[in-house]
């Protein structure tokens, strides 16, 4: 399967430089596990507190915390009423492990290596900047090959 970039008022943006009006992007990690194999949110379930999240902070009603890939819930913005969510499972969630980004880095190469040259260099830059961020470098062989 070719690898695309989706974009609500087109097929692809490919080669589109951004511009107002389009949609933030979050990432969201609902598999996170404990060092002890659980995993670290509740459960499907509880995904609509997230996504309340998200909208909360795109009409700037939530407080993020600041960390190397981008923002992340503060614990107290973040809807866990009702939930079974010990203070330090929650914190546990939201930490932002940079080791494990590094290791993300090149599983971004590969997807960004089937893109080839419609790869939009804004794309390029952030990963550059992610890699500065997470304290890693990109492989040069790879690297070079997306210039």
């Amino acid at each position: 399967m070719d690898a695309a970039i989706a974009h609500p008022e087109s097929r692809t943006c490919l080669g589109a430089e951004h511009r107002e009006g389009v949609p933030a992007i979050f990432y969201v990690n609902w598999f996170r596990r404990s060092p002890d194999g659980d995993f670290l949110w509740p459960g499907f379930g509880e995904n609509s507190r997230v996504l309340k999240w998200i909208v909360e902070r795109l009409e700037g009603r939530a407080q993020a915390v600041e960390t190397p890939v981008g923002s992340v819930p503060s614990p107290a913005s973040l809807d866990v009423d009702g939930l079974n969510l010990p203070p330090e499972a929650l914190e546990a969630a939201l930490t932002v492990d940079a080791e494990e980004w590094r290791a993300e880095l090149a599983s971004i190469e590969d997807w960004f290596a089937m893109l080839g040259p419609r790869l939009p260099a804004a794309l390029r830059t952030e990963l550059d900047g992610l890699a500065d961020r997470v304290g890693s470098e990109l492989p040069e062989s790879v690297h070079g090959a997306m210039t």
